[in-house]
């Protein structure tokens, strides 16, 4: 099955709710999922106006939806960075690197008002499972810290993203078949099939959804998810040098794929307004 980064939900849900298209309880289950509750924490610096104070204590995702509708947060966004690859991390050095660890965030479009005055907000999930094999789980926390202002996103537009996940894709096919990657573990087969024909699930984005962004985020997916598979094993590749070609590839391919999911999360906002269901 296909999904979306926490981060990505957060932001095309979290959006969606802020400007009328979804429900609060909806939009926590759509990120939630099978995980614990989430919790939300910051600094001091991070409080936001009108919930009590810094976001010292740890609070859950609805009490933060409510509190960024009463900062006067427009809209979330999502940002899919990489060593190597820090698109669209405002700063400071310290966000970013937390951003860079969890390879996700959210950051807030346009300032809001903090416990310390006005000012730009973004949030890093730390991801924690816990349990056995036969029972996982796992817990999540949202560290939310007081950022620099954004830079200005990609001049991507949802064509531009769809035409370079094609491409992308049809390379990586004919690296990966340079490369004989196609003799993975017995059990590849089963799952490079779940991939190519998955879908993602229906709460992945919000009602409302421009038809090409969800299509363009389910395609973004299907790519990331077949880069995933290819980067646990080796495969055929028995030199230095076509592992070192395979990975070059690989890491090529999923740039693309995280941009395309970025400018498709992003673009949700801009999508007709719906009632919300």
């Amino acid at each position: 099955m296909l999904d979306l980064p926490r981060s990505a939900r957060l932001a095309a849900w979290g959006s969606a709710v802020l400007d009328g298209r979804a429900r609060a309880a909806d939009a926590v289950r759509a990120v939630v999922r099978d995980d614990e509750p989430h919790a939300v924490g910051g600094g001091a610096d991070a409080g936001l106006d009108g919930v009590g104070g810094p976001f010292a204590a740890v609070l859950d995702v609805p009490d933060l939806l409510t509190a960024l509708e009463r900062a006067g947060a427009r809209g979330l966004r999502v940002v899919l960075p990489a060593p190597g690859d820090p698109s669209g991390l405002p700063g400071p050095a310290a966000f970013n690197a937390d951003a860079l660890e969890a390879g996700e965030a959210v950051l807030v479009d346009g300032e809001v008002l903090l416990h310390a005055g006005p000012g730009h907000l973004g949030a890093v999930p730390a991801v924690e499972g816990f349990g056995s094999v036969l029972e996982p789980g796992t817990r999540v926390t949202w560290h939310l810290a007081a950022t620099a202002p954004p830079r200005a996103p990609e001049a991507t537009s949802l064509a531009d993203a769809e035409r370079s996940l094609r491409t992308a894709l049809a390379e990586a096919t004919r690296a990966l078949a340079d490369l004989d990657v196609a003799r993975w573990r017995e059990d590849a087969a089963d799952r490079v099939a779940a991939v190519r024909d998955g879908g993602l699930p229906r709460d992945a984005l919000p009602p409302g959804t421009d038809g090409r962004a969800a299509r363009v985020a389910a395609s973004a997916a299907r790519v990331r998810a077949v880069v995933a598979l290819a980067v646990e094993d080796d495969g055929a590749a028995v030199s230095g040098y076509e592992a070192v070609a395979r990975a070059r590839s690989l890491r090529d391919v999923d740039a693309v794929a995280r941009r395309a999911l970025a400018v498709a999360v992003n673009a949700a906002r801009a999508s007709p307004r719906a009632e919300p269901r």
